[in-house]
């Protein structure tokens, strides 16, 4: 039994969703003694080292000619037994099964937006790429439910299966240190992951603002995250409302760093206007924060009573949400506490063993 996976979302210095998801297959891979073979256009870093595990680097001129020429003589010439791919898109033609993880389809119509042209070419792809795979699976039922009704394949090909929330994500204090590298002091609400229009993190902003004095003097709102261009954007909105100085950019945070800022924050917001899963909740619930999160797609899926639901298109509830939770510390210990319950429920068996069961399947080997 030879798996070969889609690595490019492993390069060094990038957080993703996607990301997370394959450092947890890949662990549970290694951990069950798999032949894994990962396939990326450049080096990975160093710290993916696993036994089992071989890092193939293929060269090719662009996107397309890696996807479909070079993988595939490479997946042949390797002799893998199924292929897994991270995204929407995998290689037509392969002398292995091939299975997609489609995540949600904001590639094709983002919050929204109809753009006719890019909306026809990018749904005809992903119909095409969806019909050639073996099998497809979903982080959650509203993912599916999206792929089925957009992408026209059977709910039968579809297999929903949660991402694992990884071991490193347990209660632990911030240290000094931590706390000197990316400038954060005293009290603090955090949010993490990428600055993109569906994060929602303009109206954070508002509802930030909107908080009463004393809370906004206590506790700082750290935005973590790397996108510089989209930061720019959100400090114009920060001086806009008047709250400069109050709100942190660290960046990007430093994998081994991260448990320790969740486990540190005084409360963790999910804002997203949309998310195929919302990783970041269950991490920061993981590390025993309380969460506020927005009741859009499949983050209340995910969360369950966990976790603070409030309407992301409105900043005053929001802020009423953030309010509640910073002046009580009975309804913060509650959501710690289910919090914890609740990521417990996101275990390697459930979500990487699980996608594993399945590539065991769709291959007809025994790993």
């Amino acid at each position: 039994m030879r798996l070969g996976v889609d690595g490019r979302e492993l390069v060094d210095g990038v957080r993703t969703g996607i990301g997370r998801y394959l450092i947890e297959v890949l662990r549970a891979a290694s951990r069950d003694g798999w032949d894994v073979l990962v396939y990326a256009d450049r080096p990975l870093p160093d710290t993916l080292a696993q036994p089992g595990l071989q890092v193939r680097v293929l060269r090719a001129p662009w996107t397309s000619w890696w996807d479909q020429v070079s993988l595939p003589r490479r997946l042949a010439k390797d002799r893998v037994s199924v292929f897994l791919s991270p995204y929407y898109k995998g290689p037509l033609r392969t002398s292995c099964p091939v299975v997609l993880t489609i995540h949600d389809l904001m590639f094709i119509q983002y919050l929204g937006r109809p753009r006719l042209v890019y909306d026809t070419v990018m749904t005809a792809l992903a119909r095409r790429y969806a019909a050639a795979a073996e099998a497809i699976v979903a982080d959650s039922e509203f993912a599916k439910r999206s792929i089925v009704g957009r992408l026209g394949v059977g709910a039968g090909k579809v297999t929903v299966i949660p991402v694992a929330v990884g071991f490193e994500f347990t209660p632990q204090a911030i240290t000094k240190e931590v706390r000197r590298r990316y400038g954060i002091a005293g009290a603090y609400l955090l949010s993490v992951g990428n600055f993109l229009p569906h994060k929602n993190l303009a109206r954070l902003l508002e509802a930030y603002a909107r908080l009463s004095e004393p809370l906004r003097r206590t506790h700082r709102l750290v935005l973590a995250g790397g996108d510089r261009r989209r930061q720019a954007e959100l400090e114009r909105e920060v001086g806009r409302l008047g709250i400069g100085g109050r709100v942190i950019f660290p960046g990007v945070i430093d994998e081994a760093d991260l448990p320790e800022l969740y486990g540190g924050c005084a409360l963790f917001v999910l804002p997203s206007l949309a998310e195929g899963f919302g990783l970041p909740a269950l991490e920061a619930m993981a590390c025993r924060a309380p969460v506020v999160a927005s009741n859009r797609a499949a983050i209340p899926e995910v969360v369950g009573d966990a976790a603070l639901l409030v309407n992301p298109d409105d900043p005053v509830a929001m802020a009423s949400a953030l309010e509640r939770v910073l002046s009580s510390e009975q309804l913060a210990e509650e959501l710690r506490h289910r919090g914890l319950i609740r990521a417990k429920e996101f275990t390697p068996n459930r979500t990487a063993g699980r996608v594993l069961q399945l590539l065991k399947q769709v291959s007809g080997c025994e790993a």
